[in-house]
């Protein structure tokens, strides 16, 4: 079974940064976490779950553009981990934080198998 945990959140200053792991386990394969698409969602209090970053089955990464510029997203294959560089955060990045991943082989549509519990991002001004 594949288990997502999210790590790396915290409270910081508008202009700070982050760095979000996302360490996957149920993986043996290379192959299968390779080949699995992947991405990052926030929800902030009263808003809807929004994705802001995502890797295709190829690597590319694709981004919001309420983060663009500001957010690296970033995997490494061999230790099963998912990335997301925060930068120049803003009191609006403040939210909880969910790496997801779909099945191996599956596009980046609809819907993902599977969420981590999430890590809390707070940004002061």
């Amino acid at each position: 079974q594949v288990q997502l945990v999210e790590s790396g959140g915290g409270s910081v200053e508008a202009g700070g940064s982050l760095l979000l792991a996302c360490v996957a386990s149920g993986y043996p394969r290379s192959y299968a976490y390779i080949r699995s698409c992947m991405a990052w969602f926030r929800q902030a209090s009263g808003k809807e779950r929004e994705r802001i970053a995502m890797i295709d089955l190829d690597g590319n990464p694709s981004y919001a553009d309420s983060v663009k510029g500001r957010f690296t997203i970033s995997k490494d294959n061999a230790k099963r981990t998912l990335f997301l560089q925060m930068d120049s955060l803003q009191p609006e990045d403040t939210a909880m934080y969910y790496c997801a991943v779909h099945r191996v082989n599956i596009l980046c549509s609809g819907g993902f198998d599977y969420w981590g519990q999430g890590t809390q991002v707070t940004v002061s001004s």
